[in-house]
């Protein structure tokens, strides 16, 4: 067997054994070159890797966190930090608000009670439409002779209680006339007794389309009632002097509708006053 450059061969035609040693050790240098090659990459991958992860550190440090360039942000240590903020801490009151005003508070005594009375401000309008009921108005009057305006023992009773003045309307409706009257106290207390004790009755007001009625002994219905410092009344019949009976409906609705009116009215005033003290400034 004879070796050249590239490694053994073998004659043609012989019948040669292979040098089982030179193969080996042929093969052995083969593996270790090998494996120098694989440990070579390896090292020349870590150190692209380890180039990759500085650069990251260092850019990051350049864009804003404890680098010196010039567009880090220097951002303050632990101690640094404020403790205390200039903007003040929200407060809550303990006290609770005062309740809104009470409207009646407002007509039930004459230092409260300060909104201007006519007749206009209590009955407005040429007429009174009460659900589908509609009443024509007729007469109006108003005096501060509250005796004038009554019959009986209503006049005495008024002046007794301290009565300021009496306003008057009437309203009509198919033959049936109701008048209406408004009396103005300074106190509550006084408007409440004078209801209370009320005899005899309003004087009927004629006139402006309606003639008289319920005077020269005819029977007709009386109401009284109070609320604040008002106490109001109502006389009510039949323009042709018929006797009013239980059995005449009308007469009752027509006197029930000015009541609630008249009640309506009083209630409003306070309401309006009341409104207007709890939107005003305080000062």
């Amino acid at each position: 067997m004879s070796f050249g450059q590239g490694g053994p061969s073998w004659g043609p035609g012989g019948n040669h054994t292979p040098d089982w040693a030179a193969l080996a050790d042929e093969s052995a240098a083969r593996s270790r070159r090998k494996k120098w090659l694989m440990i070579g990459g390896g090292a020349l991958a870590t150190a692209a890797i380890g180039a990759i992860v500085a650069t990251a550190v260092i850019s990051t440090n350049n864009n804003g966190s404890t680098g010196s360039g010039k567009n880090a942000s220097q951002l303050p240590g632990p101690a640094d930090l404020p403790t205390d903020s200039a903007e003040p801490e929200p407060s809550f009151s303990t006290v609770a608000p005062p309740p809104p005003p009470d409207p009646k508070d407002y007509i039930s005594d004459v230092k409260k009670d300060r909104a201007p009375i006519s007749i206009d401000s209590f009955y407005p309008g040429k007429k009174l439409t009460m659900g589908d009921r509609v009443y024509a108005k007729g007469a109006t009057h108003r005096t501060t002779n509250c005796a004038a305006t009554t019959q009986g023992a209503l006049g005495s009773i008024l002046t007794s209680n301290g009565c300021d003045q009496v306003i008057r309307a009437t309203y009509s409706s198919a033959g049936v006339a109701v008048t209406v009257g408004v009396a103005v106290f300074e106190t509550e207390a006084q408007a409440k007794k004078a209801a209370q004790q009320a005899s005899g009755g309003l004087a009927s007001l004629s006139g402006a389309g309606v003639p008289t009625f319920c005077r020269g002994g005819s029977v007709c219905r009386r109401t009284a009632n109070s609320y604040g410092r008002y106490a109001y009344f109502t006389i009510g019949g039949f323009t042709n002097g018929k006797n009013v009976t239980k059995a005449d409906k009308s007469v009752f609705s027509v006197g029930d509708d000015l009541t609630n009116f008249t009640f309506r009215q009083i209630r409003h005033r306070g309401e309006v006053q009341a409104s207007a003290a709890a939107t005003a400034p305080a000062g």
